[in-house]
């Protein structure tokens, strides 16, 4: 009776017992299928999640503001291409105000789009929206080494060209190569390289206000319409550029960077460019533009404290003959050379610097191709009063001289002090 009593409850036990584990069992199985599916459905539903368009794009901006005539001797010494609001009746003028849209787009597609709200149609007409930039980077691979721009973007032809208005010292771009690339832009298809070390170069170079100009890559190649930016195309053929150039590391601290670029194509003056009695005897030049073409050479040592930089082209490209009031295709040779010296104050920074300049040539995009022959000195400071604030002081002393229709022989010279606020946002 008390073996029977003993087994009943051994088999109860028992029973009880191979139910627990069974459910532990399942319920472990569950728990783990759970996991599992958990740990596959996750990264499926954060890689379809949708991003917010602020987690994409970035927006930021800048403004200057100039008063050119203290201390002025000539009020005739202007320079179209520099800023319209120099010389006779000028007063407080907004040379930049720039909003930048950018962002991601991909792991490999990124956008740029920068529009300008300060844009000049004419010395009488100002602040017009205009486009400056927009244009989409396609990566080939991972680490963005390999790249390709398409759209309107700055033209890799010159250090000085690809500096942003933001970051140059100076308050105006040299007459030499400027005078190539009206508003340093086209419309055009580019390759860029570099390694990825050098890449965190180029950006360290701008982000610790060295005066860099910014990643163009080590090599650049590409076309472009010719004609500059904002305008359609006049003829039948693109223009090629290519570009290198290479930030040196030597020693611990300086960086050299030396540079070489070069374009060639066709330019065509349009007859909304020719004024009356001004003609292109040459009929194929006419339709299908003139030779334009242009190399020049660069060295930049950056501002460790000392800086220097430089950079000279020749070329040829239309140009005003006052002979036989005619577009003719002429010689261009020119440049500029510049010093600098960075001193920190806490946390600000002093900039003095001198520029000299010369160019001797047309500037294509201008009234007639006007002819120039410029020199000019510049000595200035800039000092960054904070992050989002730099006041430039800029005394400059000019010799202009220009051909065209309206003034054959039209020479200039004078003395003045610029003044300019940039506010960075």
């Amino acid at each position: 009776m008390i073996f029977k009593n003993l087994l009943a409850v051994a088999l109860t036990i028992g029973a009880a017992f191979g139910y627990s584990l069974t459910n532990q069992a399942q319920a472990q199985t569950i728990d783990s299928t759970q996991t599992i599916v958990a740990a596959t459905q996750t990264p499926a539903a954060e890689k379809t999640k949708k991003k917010s368009w602020y987690d994409i794009i970035s927006i930021r901006g800048y403004a200057q503001v100039r008063y050119n005539r203290l201390f002025e001797t000539n009020d005739q010494l202007k320079c179209d291409q520099c800023d319209r609001s120099l010389g006779e009746n000028g007063g407080l003028f907004i040379r930049r105000a720039r909003l930048v849209f950018s962002g991601n787009i991909t792991d490999r597609i990124s956008f740029y789009i920068q529009p300008d709200l300060a844009s000049s149609a004419s010395s009488s007409a100002l602040n017009f929206l205009q486009l400056r930039d927009a244009y989409f980077d396609v990566a080939i691979d991972k680490q963005k080494e390999f790249r390709f721009r398409i759209g309107q973007s700055k033209i890799p032809y010159g250090f000085e060209n690809l500096q942003s208005s933001s970051t140059r010292l100076t308050l105006d771009r040299n007459d030499a190569l400027n005078s190539g690339i009206a508003n340093e832009r086209d419309l055009g298809i580019f390759f860029y390289w570099a390694p990825e070390k050098i890449r965190e170069r180029f950006k360290m170079l701008t982000d610790e206000g060295l005066k860099g100009s910014g990643d163009y890559g080590v090599f650049g190649l590409g076309i472009f319409n010719g004609q500059t930016a904002n305008k359609p195309e006049a003829n039948n053929s693109q223009h090629v550029v290519a570009r290198v150039s290479y930030p040196l590391q030597v020693g611990s601290k300086q960086i050299i960077e030396p540079g070489l670029q070069a374009y060639t194509g066709k330019y065509t003056v349009t007859p909304d460019q020719l004024s009356a009695g001004v003609t292109i005897p040459n009929a194929s030049q006419a339709k299908d533009g003139f030779i334009d073409e242009r190399i020049a050479a660069t060295i930049v040592v950056y501002p460790q404290p000392l800086g220097f930089q430089a950079e000279y082209n020749i070329g040829r490209g239309p140009e005003f003959d006052p002979a036989t009031s005619t577009i003719k295709v002429k010689d261009l040779h020119g440049g500029y050379a510049q010093t600098m010296y960075r001193i920190e104050l806490d946390e600000q920074v002093l900039i003095p610097f001198v520029k000299v300049q010369y160019y001797d040539g047309g500037k294509k995009h201008e009234r007639d191709a006007t002819s120039y022959t410029v020199f000019e000195t510049e000595l200035g400071v800039e000092w960054q009063v904070i992050k989002n604030l730099e006041l430039t002081a800029d005394y400059s002393i000019g010799d202009r001289t220009s051909s065209n229709a309206a003034n054959l022989n039209n020479r200039q010279h004078g003395n003045r002090l610029r003044l300019q606020a940039q506010f960075s946002f």
